[in-house]
């Protein structure tokens, strides 16, 4: 044991003294952000410079600094990792709690050490709660007086969509639908696949964002770099299909929309765009 602990200090110090011949965490260049962005020429290194910021929550009492005449509070707290929100046209706020799913097979040795440690560090070392919870605040004061969970038993859910009486929700593996009535403050419904989606095993970029278009005809679901080893891409699943399918290849119900796009976190439709946030 003292001679494995010994082994992964040394290995450690060593990469630490590569990094430092590394990339330089310094950007003497323009600021990369504009129409125009000067951006830094890419460099090659034995060990590349990985910063991960340390997840530190707001302590209380204390909230972001806000513009003269308006203020920031907590809507709700006590929430379980959270990633995605989605308001419904009632007011209430679904909030997927949710985490990435279980690895089938756990990378180890130094890389496994290494890669944990610094998921620790991001905050996203934690087991997937597995629901959509919803948040309501019927007075308007701003803040949610109603937490409860909406949906349970999900995996790893991520993007969400209403169309009509309809939620889709997009889990790692497969978009799924449950029928939806406003004002319910659960769904107990049995989930009805749409479509399956690339979920491993080999699944770096778990979360799957999902929009629908205006008329409600089609859904866009982002699949993220690694997954089943095909690059990042939007596709496109038709809603009227009664047993659509999801395919790495081109066929009249799951579509390419949009391909060699980055890892995808949310898309967002506009008459003439389609926006993409990496």
């Amino acid at each position: 044991m003292r001679r494995r602990v010994r082994e992964i200090l040394i290995v450690g110090v060593a990469m630490a003294a590569l990094s430092a011949c590394g990339q330089s965490q310094s950007q003497t260049a323009p600021v990369g952000y504009g129409p125009n962005p000067a951006l830094p020429e890419p460099r090659k290194t034995l060990i590349p410079t990985v910063k991960v910021s340390k997840v530190v929550g707001w302590p209380s009492g204390v909230t972001p600094t806000a513009p003269a005449g308006f203020r920031v509070q907590p809507f709700a707290t006590g929430l379980d990792h959270p990633r995605w929100l989605l308001a419904l046209p009632n007011g209430d706020v679904l909030v997927a709690e949710s985490a990435a799913p279980p690895k089938a097979e756990p990378s180890r040795g130094l890389r496994g050490f290494f890669e944990k440690m610094l998921m620790k560090k991001a905050g996203a070392v934690t087991p997937s709660a597995n629901r959509i919870t919803l948040l309501r605040d019927a007075n308007g004061d701003g803040v949610a007086e109603l937490k409860t969970p909406f949906l349970t038993g999900l995996y790893s859910p991520f993007g969400m969509a209403l169309v009509g009486d309809t939620l889709y929700v997009a889990n790692a593996d497969a978009i799924v639908a449950f029928p939806y009535k406003a004002g319910e403050t659960k769904i107990t419904a049995a989930p009805r696949k749409v479509t399956d989606l690339p979920g491993g095993p080999i699944n770096h970029h778990w979360t799957k964002s999902l929009i629908a278009s205006a008329d409600g005809s089609r859904l866009y679901v982002g699949v993220g770099s690694l997954a089943l080893g095909i690059h990042c891409r939007v596709h496109l699943v038709r809603v009227e299909d009664e047993h659509p399918t999801f395919s790495p290849t081109t066929s009249d119900k799951s579509t390419f929309f949009f391909d060699e796009a980055s890892s995808i976190v949310e898309a967002d439709l506009h008459p003439l765009f389609v926006y993409l946030v990496n």
